[in-house]
């Protein structure tokens, strides 16, 4: 695999103290201004158009986010399986996909989401997706999801704030030097088996990109 460059690129505050309502208030401000469609920016895919189905709280990840977690990651992800945990209009598992990824598997518990994953799939050949309509958290605590995947993508409704408990189920989910990406309403820090190695912000919404380490390991990577 690839490997992210190893210094945070900016200092995130703490999550712990955040207000009850910061969740909500960045959902409704990023769903607000949620787009009709997004293009796939990299890989075999790219320029491709992907719809955004008129879903409440739907907000896809942006292209300058995507194209910074991919700068992390690395371009080439042949040989990766991944894990796009929320999937919505599948942005991230689509860039995966894209980029050459063996395995895509993508979550969503809404019907009209997961109709609309299937419909791309098929128009785009994708073999090595698959979708399935499931909770994602208690799919990822599934005993047989233990160790699978080498990165796992998180971008849980802001509103639900289940940043903490998605984190720990995907954590399983991945074996030490697996890679977790995370957005989320506010700035979160390392957590046990989770060294911090990048986090950065747009707009109302903060991404970081954990690795799997030894419960004793390095809570994070050096500044730079």
């Amino acid at each position: 695999m690839s490997s992210p460059r190893s210094s945070s690129r900016s200092a995130p505050r703490s999550a712990q103290g955040a207000r009850p309502d910061t969740g909500r208030r960045a959902a409704e401000k990023v769903a607000s201004g949620a787009p009709q469609e997004v293009r796939i920016i990299g890989g075999q895919w790219r320029r491709t158009p992907v719809p955004v189905p008129v879903s409440s709280g739907l907000r896809p990840t942006p292209a300058r986010v995507r194209e910074t977690l991919f700068n992390w990651l690395g371009q080439d992800l042949q040989g990766w399986r991944v894990l796009d945990a929320y999937a919505g209009s599948g942005a991230l598992g689509w860039e995966a996909a894209s980029r050459g990824a063996d395995e895509v598997v993508m979550l969503e518990r809404e019907a009209a989401l997961v109709r609309g994953l299937q419909a791309v799939k098929t128009r785009l050949h994708a073999g090595q997706v698959h979708i399935h309509q499931t909770d994602a958290l208690t799919w990822m605590r599934q005993p047989a999801q233990a160790g699978r995947f080498d990165a796992v993508f998180l971008d849980p409704p802001f509103d639900d704030q289940a940043f903490d408990q998605a984190l720990a189920a995907a954590r399983r989910c991945v074996p030490e030097g697996g890679w977790i990406y995370l957005e989320a309403s506010c700035a979160f820090e390392a957590r046990p088996g989770l060294a911090l190695h990048r986090h950065d912000r747009a707009g109302a919404v903060h991404f970081h990109l954990f690795r799997r380490v030894e419960e004793d390991g390095p809570a994070a990577a050096p500044s730079a």
